[in-house]
């Protein structure tokens, strides 16, 4: 029986995060970018969310390599867990490279094989796959796509890209490449779909360095910029303008500083050593001579721009004069709420604050728009649409781009997490769905936080918890005394302690009601009692955690 080319949208379609994807044909199987989500705000306590990778460990046998696109995390950030359980080669440019090598090094893992390509002439084979990368422009740099050669005909994967003539690292898209490999005919193209309801072109980067600098030189004290760690580009055209100003730049924030290292030995990153100073130096200058590039983009609780607007960070202050730069979109779940919160504080403390709101254009996306998707469309012609990386409503604008260009609707194919397309004589079909759910990180822990957990966390941050301390005789099977009931954010018991002292004694009236008792009977009705007694008497549901004390 003749082999079957799958592809596999494990995640990264309904969301703009978790991208990864496997390309299977007979016993070979090749995966492409593997990243990490974010979580939403009711995830209380999770740290990340990660693709489920139980496929992959089942197939592990047939695994020839994993390809990674570019430098961010929704894209590179779940190597670490995935790598645990499974041993592969990860083929990367040299940037992006550097950040995989630095993020096994930030969880204390063993290098994992790296194989680093060149996307100016490079091809790459692994099993049945035959790979070229080519050149594409985002906003970190060092991105690619792949044309991806296979048995059933050419896929062209092209992840985060837009096409920008300027920019900042001076490599625009290779788009002569990705042409003559087009030129043959294409089976499919799998690309990014998040800026297919934006009209136009996106906007070039090179464009920001102005607004920067306009900023930063009617600034009469310090200034800080935050962006995303992995922007190399933002944190080049920063530089720049400190260096026209005559200010020195300060890396703030463990993140920012690895990150730009790693970019400057690279060949990425480019500024005269003594541009650069640290934080002590920078104590030593007048406040207008320094500019600070500092990390907490996204409000993250925590973070070194978080800690200087709430006034807790150990060695840099702000205020009236100063000016804050947030070059970067409030785009992970639940980040806007953070970085609204942050420019609210700033704003109080007098700093003159520049932010997505006051349509300065102060961020460019790194994705492609509506022009941007049809000039792909027209250079690649493939006969298959497959939208990623975005959510629901960008792959319906996707497919409308695509129809609006010839292709027919069943050409478009719009992708659940899981669900599987085959490709057999050049034609198409959906071949069922793996099953995959939402695995969570939680420190230490991987999936063993699930909803059950989540909806405790939810309660106990709504409604509280209440404590019922049951003194049980387990000989006698009787009750030794009243239980003790105490609250932790359900009621402030020094004002209704009373309603305490009344669930106590109702307690003990139900309990007494029961002809035999054990500690488990015990536990049952006490959390069944009091859930609707405490409801009865505040309109509230609080956790109850019976505490059964047998003697």
């Amino acid at each position: 029986m003749k082999n079957k080319l799958k592809f596999i949208a494990l995640s990264g379609t309904t969301g703009v995060t978790e991208n990864l994807y496997v390309y299977e044909y007979g016993g070979d199987m090749i995966i492409v970018d593997c990243g990490v989500g974010f979580p939403e705000s009711e995830m209380f306590g999770v740290d990340l969310v990660i693709p489920d990778f139980s496929y992959i460990k089942q197939n592990a046998g047939k695994l020839r390599g994993i390809l990674i696109s570019h430098g961010h995390e929704d894209h590179l950030g779940g190597l670490p867990f995935l790598l645990k359980d499974v041993n592969a080669t990860v083929y990367a440019s040299k940037l992006v490279a550097g950040f995989i090598q630095d993020k096994f090094d930030d969880y204390a893992m063993k290098s994992p094989k790296i194989s680093v390509f060149d996307p100016e002439r490079d091809v790459l084979t692994l099993g049945v796959f035959k790979i070229t990368p080519f050149r594409v422009s985002h906003s970190v740099p060092d991105g690619v796509g792949f044309c991806i050669d296979t048995p059933e005909g050419k896929i062209f994967h092209v992840p985060d890209y837009k096409f920008d003539w300027t920019p900042v690292d001076g490599r625009p898209f290779d788009v002569a490449k990705l042409a003559t490999l087009a030129s043959q005919g294409t089976l499919a193209l799998a690309s990014d779909a998040l800026g297919a309801n934006t009209p136009g072109y996106t906007e070039s980067e090179l464009s920001i360095e102005n607004r920067i600098e306009a900023i930063a030189s009617d600034a009469s004290g310090k200034v800080y910029l935050t962006t995303i760690s992995s922007n190399i580009s933002r944190i080049q055209q920063t530089i720049n303008v400190a260096a026209k100003l005559g200010r020195k730049i300060v890396f703030i924030g463990r993140s920012i500083e690895r990150k730009a290292t790693i970019a400057k030995d690279l060949g990425y990153l480019f500024y005269p050593n003594d541009l650069v100073v640290k934080s002590k130096q920078a104590s030593r200058l007048p406040p207008n001579k320094i500019l600070y590039i500092i990390s907490g983009s996204y409000g993250q609780p925590g973070s070194a721009l978080y800690r200087l607007c709430m006034g807790e960070h150990d060695f840099l202050t702000i205020g009236k004069g100063d000016a804050v730069i947030f070059s970067s979109d409030p785009a992970p779940p639940g980040s806007k709420a953070n970085v609204d919160f942050m420019v609210d504080k700033l704003i109080e403390a007098d700093v003159d604050v520049h932010y997505y709101d006051m349509q300065e254009d102060l961020h460019v996306s790194g994705h492609g728009s509506i022009g941007d998707i049809e000039m792909l469309f027209a250079l690649v012609k493939p006969k298959y649409y497959i939208p990623i990386g975005g959510t629901i409503r960008h792959m319906r604008a996707y497919g409308l781009i695509a129809q609006k260009m010839g292709a027919s609707e069943g050409n478009v194919l719009e992708l659940l997490p899981g669900e599987v397309v085959e490709f057999s004589n050049q034609y198409a079909k959906r071949a069922g769905k793996i099953p995959v759910k939402e695995v969570m990180v939680d420190g230490l822990g991987i999936g063993d936080v699930g909803n059950v957990v989540l909806r405790d966390r939810h309660i106990l941050s709504k409604e509280g918890i209440v404590i019922a301390i049951i003194h049980f005789d387990r000989n006698e099977s009787t009750l030794l005394q009243n239980p003790e009931i105490m609250s932790r954010g359900f009621v402030f018991e020094q004002k209704y302690g009373s309603i305490l002292e009344d669930a106590s004694r109702e307690l003990i009236k139900a309990l007494q009601k029961k002809k035999s008792i054990n500690a488990n009977v015990v536990k049952n009705i006490a959390i069944d009692f009091l859930e609707r007694f405490f409801y009865q008497k505040t309109g509230r549901r609080p956790m109850i955690l019976p505490v059964v004390v047998e003697v």
